[in-house]
């Protein structure tokens, strides 16, 4: 049988509307991390600090331990039943997952059942955000109009950037406006409540988008294809994925932790000099990916993770040695610009390794096992290093290391800005 083309949305309305749901996505999904302390003291109850933070951070790492499964089942689904289908899924998951954490009491009042159902909702958040991540990408992708891929997919990047930013700016504004009592009582909760309030909103806009047309070309080819992952090309994404991990979580999650914890900066200044680092992203990244529809991915891909084994160590170092809010905004910014020049050409790239057929599969998956190892514990493993080694840059020694491992797979790639898709 053939299948008709309905054309549709024209690409860019759809990545429009496949990005406002991202957006809340990711709000929910990290929203968790600017409250870290105050989760701690609320769910994991400890006479250390550390232990009680290491606590609270294990269980957002939680959260990436069912990315994997989530990208495998629901990237099945994106190609299987199609992508809106698995759209609409991962949203409906995210919800419920958020409006769980807003209304879960704490450990006072409930004892340990507290901290079981909070790991319960952050799988059940990571289980969706596994499958959106990678099927956002390809929609946007097998959407874009030749030769702007990258410049399309990277305001799947943006978006991610929005849900922090939005995040973010939500929570630094109720640091500014509510006394440390009220935020300790129940201001922490009001950001989980406004996730789970606005996710529907993303939901409908998703219910109203159609098909991208090479899913629609290839839908019998996807229904009857089990083909293995192929090795090399797991690996090249694995590559493009690991860096990308780690200093997402690194410097546009855990940096308010870090600043607040080691700068001395207060909650609100650390959240709020975080909020102008993800502002930036916002602009900077689409100017990124737009360069390497000219110029190719390799070069800023490659140009990003030497940004990332050089600047980080000596400018955190400073920020350590002269700490103030101005220095520390100066040091987010720069981490900023680097990761920007990396995210840009990042998802086009990932997303022109595997063909059409099985693409959802294999990006979700592949993003997901990185993303599970090196980027949910990232704060976790920062927190770790700096508790054993005693120094507060030991993280910067991390990101170092994974740009240099990305480097090495990245410069294997073949360049694929002008090439069709498969």
């Amino acid at each position: 049988m053939k299948v008709k083309v309905n054309p549709g949305l024209s690409g860019l309305r759809a990545t429009v509307a496949v990005a406002i749901g991202n957006v809340f996505e990711w709000y929910d999904f990290v929203v968790y991390s600017y409250f870290a302390v105050i989760i701690a003291a609320r769910f994991f109850p400890a006479i250390d600090e550390t232990a009680s933070l290491l606590a609270v951070f294990a269980t957002f790492g939680v959260g990436f331990i069912f990315r994997p499964l989530g990208a495998v089942v629901i990237g099945a689904i994106g190609d299987r039943k199609g992508r809106k289908t698995a759209l609409v899924l991962t949203i409906m998951l995210m919800a419920c997952g958020t409006l769980l954490i807003g209304l879960v009491p704490s450990y006072e009042t409930i004892g340990i059942a507290a901290p079981i159902i909070l790991v319960i909702a952050r799988l059940l958040q990571g289980f969706s955000v596994g499958g959106e991540w990678g099927t956002s990408i390809v929609y946007i992708v097998e959407s874009a109009p030749s030769g702007k891929r990258a410049l399309y997919s990277s305001f799947q990047q943006v978006t991610v950037v929005g849900g922090l930013l939005l995040g973010s700016g939500i929570a630094a504004s109720l640091a500014t406006l509510l006394d440390s009592a009220s935020m300790q009582s129940w201001g922490w909760r009001v950001p989980f409540l406004i996730g789970a309030l606005i996710a529907p909103v993303g939901l409908y806009m998703r219910r109203n988008i159609d098909e991208t047309p090479p899913y629609l070309r290839h839908a019998e080819v996807s229904r009857a294809t089990t083909t293995r992952m192929p090795v090399v090309k797991t690996v090249q994404a694995f590559g493009i994925s690991l860096v990308w991990s780690v200093v997402a979580y690194i410097f546009l999650v855990y940096m308010p932790t870090f600043t607040e914890k080691h700068a001395g900066l207060s909650n609100a200044a650390a959240l709020w000099a975080n909020t102008l680092c993800l502002s930036l992203l916002m602009v900077a990244i689409p100017i990124s990916g737009r360069l390497s529809d000219y110029v190719g991915r390799k070069p800023l891909l490659l140009a990003g993770c030497v940004a990332f084994m050089v600047l980080p160590l000596p400018l955190f170092t400073l920020v350590l040695a002269n700490p103030s809010l101005e220095l520390v905004v100066i040091a987010q910014l720069l981490a900023g610009l680097a990761i920007a020049l990396y995210l840009g050409p990042a998802p086009a790239t990932i997303a022109e390794i595997f063909g059409t057929a099985t693409r959802t599969t294999y990006v979700s998956t592949v993003n997901g096992i990185s993303v599970a190892i090196f980027g949910g514990f990232a704060p976790f493993i920062a927190t770790w290093l700096i508790a054993v080694t005693g120094s507060a840059v030991a993280p910067m020694y991390y990101v170092a290391a994974s740009a240099a491992v990305s480097a090495l797979i990245i410069s294997s790639l073949r360049e694929t800005a002008r090439c069709e898709l498969q």
